[in-house]
């Protein structure tokens, strides 16, 4: 492709709704530009790219048997409502009415309407296994889209659904996408860990995340460094490390702690250690008020809170609710003779003659022991992991990193095929209901996960198989016949070997060229100027790392050739 005769509005300066880099850098690669929040146009550039990761997605799930297909954005409510979750998934998904006034919705996922597909096509055992996958945009109407491809309200999504006879069969194809995954992101040119991670709104017994490790990612993940354990922090499972179990329970005791109602603050008052205290949190459980108790030092994982309750949201209660619940200020709480349901972290379970709130303004409790002074109704693994914390596979040492999810696979068992009455004859004559997985990568976000970790101070830095263009040639000398006709024959015979070529044969000043080469972040630049006319070599330049160097017009062929086959 030629510049002059392409779309590609290069911008000099970071516009003012750019947040994160990948989104500051699409828009001034003249990848994409907003229509409204959260949605984007794909200019020429930024398609490409995205044509990339779609083409390798495509090979490796064809690669994995499964069969791509098309379903539409517009679903009807009423399949929604028979899986159960037309109100459960929340605002995020867009519902409307029709000239009709039939209930829709812009389709933020498709585990109903494929599920409705092959209740209506398929009813023996010998049908299966099967998988069907699409490429396609989505849309969720989030409340705060934000940067840019990271976290927009329309996206493209490659969304895949299995369906197996049996729990066995389900793990096999699994397995399947799962390792297909591994491949994709491999050869997209990614760093990435598949981490354990919550099915959150699509629901399922187990799934996994793939993230690309980047330092903007907005996910923490937990990863460590002795084995392959990883999981993001909703998921990842706290060891406990028990303490003494035989340890003599002091009496009950109140002291008086006036104005002291922070944990820091009770702590030195009374010369003890955080882990040695248990404070008494309040959520709003969909609605209802649950008291949560855990160490002192220790922080809440909300998503481990929300399953253990089997509800579909919890947050934290105000002040003034958690008064109105319980008839006890903020900081004074605790779990003895507390008038709301009490749920505990499992470490508080370990724990012995602890401080508590005592229930009233400028009071504790010390020397309070659960079983004896008090019940909760559940003990679960309700806490924060942290690097303090061994890991839960080998013991070993475990760290926090950034991460961006592109990818997750989920087993989802029977809760559609159940819940929407898609059932399979067996080898016996029953009726079962399919088993099945899903598994989604979100194919835009891949892009600009790709450019989080591959960028410097001057712009992207593309992996080779993700460039739209793998090759730049500056032409910088427009008005020489001979660089001209160089640049030229160098731009046919590479576009004739498979190489994806961009000539720039713009009347700019070499700067700007250079400046635009290196925002681009297209793997190899060839410089055809002073060079050539005086001693008939080109300078070749790897974006990547900035080695130079200058080669005779058939070995910049061959070798650009060479370096670019070998890493596709």
């Amino acid at each position: 492709m030629r510049y002059s005769q392409t779309l590609l509005p290069t911008l000099k300066e970071t516009p003012a709704e750019a947040e994160v880099i990948s989104h500051r850098l699409m828009l001034r690669a003249g990848f994409m530009r907003k229509l409204t929040a959260g949605v984007y146009s794909y200019l020429p550039y930024g398609w490409a790219a995205i044509r990339r990761v779609e083409a390798i997605v495509r090979e490796e799930m064809n690669r994995a048997g499964a069969l791509e297909m098309m379903m539409p954005m517009v679903q009807p409510a009423d399949i929604w409502k028979e899986s159960g979750r037309y109100e459960k998934y929340g605002p995020e998904l867009l519902r409307f009415h029709d000239r009709h006034d039939r209930e829709s919705c812009l389709g933020p996922t498709h585990e109903e309407v494929i599920t409705d597909i092959i209740r209506r096509e398929l009813h023996s055992y010998r049908d299966l296994p099967i998988n069907l996958y699409q490429i396609q945009t989505k849309f969720r109407d989030e409340i705060r889209p934000r940067f840019g491809l990271m976290r927009g309200r329309e996206f493209i999504m490659k969304d895949a659904y299995s369906f197996d006879v049996d729990d066995a069969g389900a793990e096999v194809s699994y397995r399947k996408m799962y390792d297909a995954y591994k491949r994709i992101f491999t050869r997209c040119g990614l760093e990435f860990r598949a981490v354990q991670a919550d099915s959150g709104a699509i629901g399922g017994s187990f799934s996994h995340e793939f993230m690309v490790l980047a330092d903007t990612g907005e996910d923490t993940i937990v990863v460590c460094k002795d084995c392959e354990y990883a999981a993001n922090m909703e998921k990842a499972v706290v060891k406990v490390v028990a303490a003494e179990e035989d340890v003599a329970l002091a009496e009950l005791e109140k002291i008086e702690t006036p104005g002291k109602r922070k944990v820091q603050a009770v702590c030195e008052f009374l010369d003890i250690s955080p882990a040695t205290l248990v404070k008494t949190l309040v959520y709003l459980a969909d609605g209802e008020p649950v008291a949560v108790l855990l160490r002192g030092d220790r922080e809440v994982e909300e998503v481990k809170l929300k399953n253990l309750l089997g509800v579909a949201e919890v947050e934290m209660a105000e002040d003034k609710k958690v008064f109105d619940a319980t008839g006890v200020p903020t900081g004074y709480l605790g779990p003895v003779d507390i008038k709301i349901r009490v749920v505990a972290d499992q470490e508080v379970a370990h724990l012995h003659n602890f401080v508590v709130g005592g229930n009233e303004k400028n009071y504790h409790l010390k020397n309070v022991n659960m079983g004896r002074d008090f019940e909760v109704e559940a003990v679960a693994d309700l806490r924060q992991i942290t690097t303090d914390d061994p890991c839960p596979e080998c013991g070993g040492k475990l760290d926090l990193t950034e991460g961006i999810e592109v990818g997750h696979v989920f087993k989802l068992g029977t809760s559609y095929s159940e819940s929407m009455q898609a059932l399979f004859q067996d080898s016996d004559g029953q009726e079962k209901p399919f088993v099945m997985g899903c598994y989604g990568i979100g194919v835009s976000r891949v892009v600009a996960a790709a450019i989080e970790q591959n960028h410097d101070e001057n712009g992207i830095v593309f992996p080779i198989p993700l460039a739209p263009y793998q090759v730049i040639i500056l032409n910088l000398g427009l008005k020489d016949e001979a660089i001209s006709t160089a640049a030229e024959k160098l731009y046919e015979e590479l576009s004739a070997a498979g190489i994806d070529v961009l000539l720039d044969d713009r009347d700019e000043r070499p700067g700007s060229k250079f400046k635009d080469a290196d925002l681009l972040g297209i793997p190899y630049r060839v410089t055809v100027g002073k060079s050539f006319t005086k001693n008939k070599v080109f300078e070749i330049r790897n974006r990547r790392d900035g080695r130079t160097e200058e080669l005779g017009p058939e070995q910049t062929v061959t070798t650009l050739i060479k370096q670019i086959q070998a890493a596709l």
